[in-house]
């Protein structure tokens, strides 16, 4: 974990420059013994271009990060109520 939180320390700030339709990308860690292994992120997309821009990126930037994570990330999309 902490090896992955340092790597997304490093790319993260690279992703939300080189994306401008990124909005929000921001990884979050959550306390709580079952979910101590867990990184969420939070991210926002000016529009549907901006979140295919991202989505062709994804392999590329995260390439340090994937290898640290267990397989089988569990995607889910929401959507603002305000």
């Amino acid at each position: 974990m902490e090896e992955a939180k340092e790597a997304l320390k490093e790319i993260v700030p690279k992703i939300k420059a080189s994306e401008p339709g990124l909005l929000e990308y921001m990884p979050h860690t959550v306390k709580g013994r079952k979910d101590k292994n867990t990184i969420i992120f939070y991210e926002k997309y000016k529009d549907d271009e901006a979140l295919k821009t991202h989505m062709a990126n994804l392999a590329k930037n995260m390439a340090k990060v994937m290898p640290l994570l267990e397989p089988g990330i569990d995607i889910k999309t929401c959507f603002e109520i305000l």
